[in-house]
């Protein structure tokens, strides 16, 4: 079988710099904004003519921190504990024969004129800071939604949402139209499934910003705030 060679058309603008903190789905946290900016050669507005008509898109790209020489037939889903080995094709794991994946986001707006457009603004995206981007898709309702679908052992979403307390003079130093969207990874609980120290600390970069935080329970705290105010 011959290779198929796959070429970035674009690249992902997002608030993660690292892989900890992305929500582990897309549309976890509707308040997170993206944008997807295409190389000069794709950015003709006849590629985008009709996308305005749809409320959402499916993006394919690639796992460009999780590439691996060798694959494994399993992998150690979070969402069990990182105990229990399943089938890598029973999974969204980023550790695959191909590192490809797939996300459902919003389409916010098409930015017709701006220097680097037409770029898209998406939000839902689970996507790190310049992940590449192999294609855009429009998201249709009437063929992509199946209400009778089964998820298997992902049949409902993993874990409690937290309640996040960010004390008054550290949420002043998080951009406002940023706030909701922090709000939202923290409250999905970003550190991995086996650890529950409530004295650790932990470091989520965001936005340029370095947010410290401590768990217990239910009750996400966030500690300390680093970096620029603006």
């Amino acid at each position: 079988m011959e290779p198929v060679m796959l070429r970035p058309i674009g690249w992902i603008q997002s608030d993660f710099a690292e892989k900890f903190g992305i929500p582990r789905q897309s549309g976890l946290v509707e308040e997170l904004t993206a944008r997807v900016v295409l190389e000069p050669e794709y950015r003709n507005p006849d590629a985008f003519r009709g996308l305005e008509g749809f409320s959402h898109l499916w993006l394919i790209w690639e796992f460009s921190q999780a590439r691996r020489e060798r694959w494994s037939p399993t992998v150690r889903p979070p969402r069990l504990g990182g105990n229990v080995r399943m089938g890598v094709f029973a999974t969204r794991s980023p550790f695959r024969p191909n590192p490809i994946g797939l996300s459902c986001v919003g389409l916010r707006e098409i930015q017709w004129e701006a220097p680097d457009g037409p770029a898209l603004v998406v939000a839902g995206a689970d996507l790190m800071d310049g992940t590449p981007i192999f294609d855009i898709k429009p998201y249709v309702p009437y063929a992509d939604c199946r209400p009778e679908a089964s998820g298997g052992f992902a049949q409902q979403p993993a874990g409690a949402v937290l309640a996040v307390e960010i004390p008054p003079e550290l949420l002043e130093r998080v951009p406002e139209e940023k706030r909701a969207a922090l709000r939202g990874v923290l409250a999905q609980d970003p550190r991995p499934r086996y650890q529950d120290d409530p004295e650790r600390v932990y470091g989520l970069s965001f936005g340029g910003m370095e947010v410290k935080f401590r768990v217990e329970g239910a009750r996400l705290a966030v500690v300390a705030l680093e970096g620029p105010k603006v």
